[in-house]
């Protein structure tokens, strides 16, 4: 009889599990699905912007439209009108990049750069999430660290800008390679261990860290190569 209800047990635990599992195994197939679509449409739209050398809407139009699709996005987050909004999210943010990437390209060896940039960033987010996946370590612990640091480096990046100040500019890039790789780790980790169950959020938070990680890398490769 304790057998018999031991079995039941166990059974019903490993039913449980693996109902989670499933539920995160959905969540993480639906960001990546999703997350692959918007960067493909989002360097597309990069692409036309440097291509018609559109010029650059400006902080204060940058600041208002990010904020205010991600407003927008976050109040749709469970319904199908959230990914229209995630889709106008990264083409804005799309938009924006396609100035950056002209201003790079015009540089001594500025394709190599853009290219260095680019390919760094996919093996970084690749790596990461990679590892995430297979470890399967719990990175929740990072999360207050993370926003503290985001928002600190996010204020000294606008420091920089409004005070032209280039040093300050380069350490900020630096800090958000590092807390860019660190939000990757967080956030791949919160959808396996199902602390993240909304795969339309979860997209723009890998989106809006893959694309600071790739800005970040941009400003250090260029400045680097500015200095050969």
């Amino acid at each position: 009889m304790v057998d018999r209800y031991n079995s039941l047990r166990f059974g019903a635990s490993q039913s449980s599990t693996t109902v989670i599992d499933t539920a995160s195994h959905r969540v993480l197939r639906n960001t990546y699905m999703l997350l692959a679509l918007t960067l493909g449409f989002s360097a597309l739209v990069a692409g036309a912007s440097a291509a018609l050398r559109l010029p650059h809407p400006g902080i204060l139009i940058t600041l208002l439209g990010y904020f205010g699709l991600l407003y927008l996005v976050n109040k749709n987050r469970d319904s199908g009108l959230g990914v229209a909004f995630v889709f106008a999210l990264t083409g804005f943010m799309g938009y924006t990049l396609g100035p950056i990437i002209s201003h790079y390209l015009k540089l001594p060896n500025g394709g190599q750069i853009v290219m260095m940039a680019l390919g760094g960033t996919a093996a970084i987010f690749m790596s990461l999430s990679a590892y995430v996946l297979v470890s399967r370590r719990d990175f929740s612990f990072m999360g207050g660290f993370l926003a503290v640091g985001v928002l600190v480096a996010f204020l000294a990046g606008l420091g920089a800008l409004l005070f032209s100040i280039p040093a300050l500019s380069l350490t900020v890039s630096a800090v958000f390679v590092l807390l860019m790789s660190g939000m990757i780790l967080y956030e791949t980790s919160n959808i396996i261990h199902g602390g993240e169950t909304n795969y339309v959020m979860a997209t723009v938070t890998l989106f809006v860290s893959i694309f600071n990680l790739f800005t970040s890398l941009l400003q250090l490769l260029g400045f680097a190569s500015s200095n050969d």
